[in-house]
């Protein structure tokens, strides 16, 4: 299930790197955000990281027993 909420994420980086990000958000015709998105998933996905789904207050996980 996507996620309908977003969350502000804030750093500093050199401009040579936000240089790097823009240039390839334009060549995937994304915007900057979802450019690093898109990598951090990647890396995360490459490096066998798991994170557990992200729900909204109230929401039950799919594995939830409904009674």
């Amino acid at each position: 299930m996507a996620v309908s909420k977003t969350e502000v994420v804030s750093a500093r980086v050199p401009p040579d790197v936000k240089a790097a990000l823009s240039t390839a958000a334009e060549v995937e015709r994304r915007s900057v955000a979802s450019m690093l998105e898109v990598m951090v998933l990647s890396y995360c996905r490459d490096h066998g990281i798991v994170t557990p789904p992200v729900t909204s207050p109230g929401q039950r996980h799919s594995s939830a027993s409904r009674r």
